[in-house]
């Protein structure tokens, strides 16, 4: 019955017929793409994830870079203020 209990997957057992396990790694394995470049890539949950993120920004050794994507986030959060209609105002109200 497939109400009650849910069908579980098939798993096959492949194995290559000329391939030889002396090399590194296997060629069916899969791996994320930027695995070694980025430190962030298979931490778990959004805050580790942004403070590694952060540092890595901080210990960059190519400041002009990172000044880049400063901007570009400062220029995306005015954006976004913009759309959803903040008023600014309230942090010149002193002058």
């Amino acid at each position: 019955m497939g109400l009650i209990s849910k069908r579980k997957n098939k798993k096959f057992s492949y194995s290559p017929r000329y391939y030889k396990s002396d090399k590194e790694g296997s060629p069916f394995e899969i791996e994320h793409k930027f695995d070694k470049y980025r430190t962030t890539v298979g931490k778990q949950g959004l805050k580790s994830n942004f403070k590694t993120a952060w540092q890595e920004l901080r210990e960059s050794k190519n400041k002009r870079a990172n000044r880049t994507i400063l901007i570009i986030f400062a220029i995306f959060l005015l954006i976004f203020l913009f759309i959803i209609e903040f008023d600014l105002s309230i942090f010149f109200q002193g002058f």
